[in-house]
């Protein structure tokens, strides 16, 4: 594989044009699937194995996982402001520096797999009560702009399967089972 198919192994993001009821459906399947799938991902892989980046110059496994609740605790607030709020700006943050910090490069992942499965089902629930308008509803981002929350659930539904999709493969290259 080359660099790129390691760097996107279920292929990049864009977001939709138009969503439908449908397609709102299949965001809420995969986002509410994401944690068993992480857990089943990492599933007996020992502390070196999960200290190994899954490409180079990538974040190891470890900081992956705890990338998962960094990023979707952010994407459900932002979820929160859009229905409380008229198209609020929301704060980005540096995912990159987040994954650096100790706790994302040494901390046990469990913490963050149990961190993971009760936001999800917080999360899910929210999603699976929102009528037509409120999935219409957006946030601004400063650099992307007006982000509608079915669009942003598209974003997270690829999100999930994209590092997932990231540790599988580095565990089918290294021979892992």
């Amino acid at each position: 594989m080359d660099t790129a198919d390691l760097r996107y192994p279920v292929g990049k993001f864009s977001f939709p044009d138009a969503v439908s009821p449908g397609d709102r459906l299949t965001f809420v399947g995969r986002i509410a699937e994401t944690p068993a799938k992480l857990r089943t991902a990492i599933g007996g892989l020992s502390e070196e194995q999960l200290d190994t980046p899954y490409r180079p110059g990538g974040w190891t496994v470890r900081q992956v996982v705890h990338h998962f609740p960094d990023s979707h605790l952010n994407s459900y607030t932002r979820f929160r402001l859009a229905l409380t709020e008229d198209e609020p700006t929301i704060k980005p943050y540096r995912e990159d520096r987040w994954a650096e910090l100790p706790d994302a490069r040494a901390e046990p992942v469990d913490v963050s797999l149990r961190l993971l499965e009760c936001l999800h089902a917080r999360w899910v629930a929210l999603l699976r009560s929102l009528t037509d308008a409120e999935w219409k509803r957006t946030f601004r981002h400063p650099e992307l702009g007006s982000i509608s929350l079915e669009q942003n659930a598209a974003l997270y539904a690829w999100h999930g399967r994209h590092h997932v999709a990231h540790i599988l493969n580095l565990r089918e290259r290294m021979g892992w089972k």
